[in-house]
Order: structure tokens, then C-alpha cells, then sequence
């Protein structure tokens, strides 16, 4: 696997990651472009117009490097507004950022720079541990923001058709051990196709995957709300959620809605769901993105 290549896998592992955590934040505002892999005089600011708001992570134990996130001073307040349950009617178009939005765009980007290094951990097979993030709201863009590495992996990302960025910051090392990575995955496929027993048609085995853990959670519905109301919510306060108590519950698996079911008490006295119908292709999908951790908890 040369340098291209290893970039690219660890860019496409973490825009999953990003965005399936974004979607959770603002539901059919995000659109994702295509992984590219660069080197370290790319600027990873080009495209979004300052002033912009600027979050970063270095890694701080596992491997070195860190993460960006990058976007324009409205998709910032868009995705503000959303986390706050308000429309884009609502966004001023001012040049500043208040306390309030600033401080819900750090908690998203601190999930985001949480979900990027989760995914990094899945790529290399080990933990990886980061530092805290900071975000910041700037005026102009200068390499003092980031810290220089010999590669890049950019992902561009359009939050309510505002243009934004995730940027990975690779050094050497760093990519020497993501190759060797993929090596190990891909001859344990290899190994496991070679076995005649328990083997199928292509070389696969299916039993590879049978130990893989998934995180399965039930959502019983869904509320908005603005955030000084939900910071000031007391003990005994009633949520309302957004669908009737005899609805069907969605049943998700690893961040795909993977069926829909009935919520049932179990005999020992615990919530269960019994599952009532599978979404078409919803199998294959969670596989596919086995396994997510960082999705826990969401929902």
C-alpha cells in the first residue's frame, strides 16, 4: 500500500465518522466530498472564506499527527442554531459569533475531534488517545492554527451549503503504520480465505466477523430543544418526544437504522424491543461499518 493509498483508507474511515456523528447534530445538513491525500505545503484552509471558526486536537498518545475542523462563520452559526433546535431563519448575519454559539460549535467539534481519533483507533488496531481540543473563532488563516506534517488528508464537507473541512495531519511514521495496518487486515482475510473449513465461495470466511462487537441501541423518539432550556432542565421535568407511545421504536446498529420494533418488558425485569421488520439493506450496512464505538450514547 503506498502513501496515497494509506491516506486515503485514513481519510474515508474518518469522514464516516464525521459525518455520521454531523447528521446526529444537523439532520440532513451535511454532504461530504471526496478524500484527498496532499502534501505538506497544501493549505488546509483553501476554499473557506475567513473569518471562520478553527477547531484542532493533536494526538497525544499512540501515534502523532491531529485533526482540523474548519468552517465559515455561518455554517457555524447553522450549525448552532440547529443544535439548538432553531432554524436558519434564526442566524444573524453578523461577523461575530456569540458565547452561546461559539460554545455549542466546541462541543460539536469536540465530538467530532472524538469521533475522528475513535476511527484512527479502529484503523490502527490500538488506542489512540488526544489532547484537548480548542476552537477558535479567527479573523485570518496562518500556519500558528495548525501544526505542519509532511501529509494531508482532507475531506470537504457542505453544512447547510456553507463550505467546511476535516483535515487529518500525517506524519511519516504515522503512515508507515497505517500501511502496515491494512497489511495485517488484508493477510488475515487472505489467511482465512485459504481455510477449507467453514470457508465460502470468494475466499471469505464468514466466521471472521462473528466476534465482531456492534453497538445496538433502541430510539424511542426524538425532541428539540434551545440550549438554556436544556441546561436549565431540574429533576422531574417531562421531555416530549416527537412521535406517539404506540409508535414503533427504531432499532439502530452501529448508527444505521437497522430495524423497527415494539418496546417490551423482559421477564427479569429489563426493557427489551421486540424487533418487528427489517430495513432492506440495513444488514449488510451496519457490517459494513463495524465496528463504530463512538456512536454510544447519541442517541
Amino acid at each position: 500500500m503506498n502513501t496515497e493509498d494509506a491516506l486515503s483508507q485514513l481519510g474515508e474511515s474518518t469522514a464516516e465518522a464525521v459525518v455520521a456523528l454531523l447528521s446526529t447534530l444537523a439532520p440532513k445538513g451535511i454532504e461530504r466530498g471526496i478524500v484527498v491525500a496532499e502534501g505538506a505545503d497544501a493549505d488546509p484552509f483553501h476554499g473557506i472564506p475567513a473569518p471562520a471558526v478553527v477547531a484542532s486536537v493533536s494526538y497525544i498518545d499512540g501515534v502523532t499527527g491531529g485533526n482540523l475542523f474548519v468552517v465559515s462563520v455561518r455554517g457555524a452559526r447553522l450549525l448552532a442554531a440547529s443544535m439548538m433546535g432553531l432554524g436558519p431563519e434564526s442566524v444573524d448575519e453578523g461577523t461575530e459569533l456569540s458565547e452561546l454559539e461559539l460554545s455549542a460549535v466546541s462541543e460539536a467539534a469536540n465530538q467530532m475531534m472524538a469521533a475522528a481519533a475513535s476511527a484512527t483507533s479502529r484503523v490502527l488496531g490500538e488506542e489512540v488517545e488526544i489532547g484537548v481540543p480548542t476552537t477558535t473563532f479567527v479573523q485570518r488563516f496562518d500556519e500558528s492554527l495548525f501544526e505542519k506534517t509532511p501529509h494531508q488528508a482532507h475531506v470537504p464537507l457542505s453544512l447547510f451549503g456553507e463550505p467546511c473541512r476535516i483535515v487529518q495531519l500525517v506524519p511519516n511514521a504515522f503512515v508507515v503504520r497505517i500501511g502496515r495496518a491494512f497489511g495485517e487486515q488484508e493477510g488475515a482475510l487472505i489467511e482465512a480465505g485459504d481455510a477449507p473449513e467453514g470457508g465460502s465461495a470468494g475466499g471469505f470466511d464468514g466466521a471472521l466477523l462473528r466476534d465482531v462487537k456492534l453497538r445496538v441501541w433502541a430510539e424511542l423518539g426524538r425532541a428539540h430543544m434551545q440550549l438554556g432550556r436544556a441546561v436549565g432542565l431540574a429533576t422531574g421535568a417531562v421531555v416530549e418526544l416527537d412521535r406517539p407511545a404506540e409508535d414503533p421504536v427504531d432499532i439502530y446498529v452501529n448508527g444505521r437504522r437497522f430495524a423497527y420494533g415494539r418496546l417490551m418488558l423482559a421477564e427479569d425485569g429489563d426493557w427489551a424491543v421486540q424487533i418487528d421488520e427489517i430495513i432492506a439493506g440495513a444488514a449488510a450496512s451496519a457490517s459494513n461499518n463495524a465496528p463504530n464505538e463512538f456512536l454510544e450514547g447519541v442517541q
